[in-house]
């Protein structure tokens, strides 16, 4: 979809919409590691569903994880594990890091070809969690923290919202629209 702005010398010039990466479990696809999906009903979502906005992204997958797969949690924090100084690991102790760091990268380069410049991830996630993940013991244990798909496109100027503050992303693509 097009929309058209006065640019104030030649009249209606066309103005591209602004993309928005978002977590393929939020759109109600079958990604996450259990098989399931964590769909999520907002007539924000919808409307840039229609406008071909979103463009959504499974990092673990991308990073060549298998659906359904074991549940992985991060033993050290993101930007530690960014530079070689951390694990996410299953409860197994297999280690699988790379398959983490190789969807943030495909993630990072998708935003740079697509000029996203704002995303929409999973909470709780060692990939997508934007304030919280679980604490590498398999407790069920929350710690505030970010995944390293979420720091490493911080690292490079993308803001982050979570399934959570959708207002605040339609906010804040507003503001981006009108640059």
């Amino acid at each position: 979809m097009k929309t058209f702005i006065n640019n104030g010398f030649t009249g209606l010039v066309a103005k591209k919409l602004s993309k928005i990466l978002i977590s393929s479990c939020l759109l109600g696809q079958p990604v996450r590691y259990d098989g399931q999906s964590k769909e999520i009903q907002n007539p924000a979502l919808d409307r840039w569903l229609l406008e071909g906005r979103l463009v959504p992204v499974c990092p673990e997958v991308s990073g060549g994880l298998p659906v359904p797969r074991p549940a992985a949690e991060m033993e050290g924090f993101a930007d530690e594990i960014l530079i070689g100084n951390g694990f996410v690991k299953t409860a197994d102790n297999e280690d699988v890091s790379r398959y983490f760091l190789y969807g943030a990268q495909h993630v990072l380069t998708l935003c740079r070809r697509e000029n996203i410049r704002i995303a929409i991830l999973k909470e709780n996630s060692p990939s997508c969690g934007s304030a919280q993940v679980y604490d590498g013991s398999f407790s069920h244990t929350l710690i505030s923290g970010a995944g390293i798909t979420t720091t490493l496109l911080r690292q490079n100027g993308i803001t982050i919202f979570n399934e959570f503050e959708i207002d605040k992303a339609a906010v804040y693509l507003a503001a981006l629209s009108a640059c």
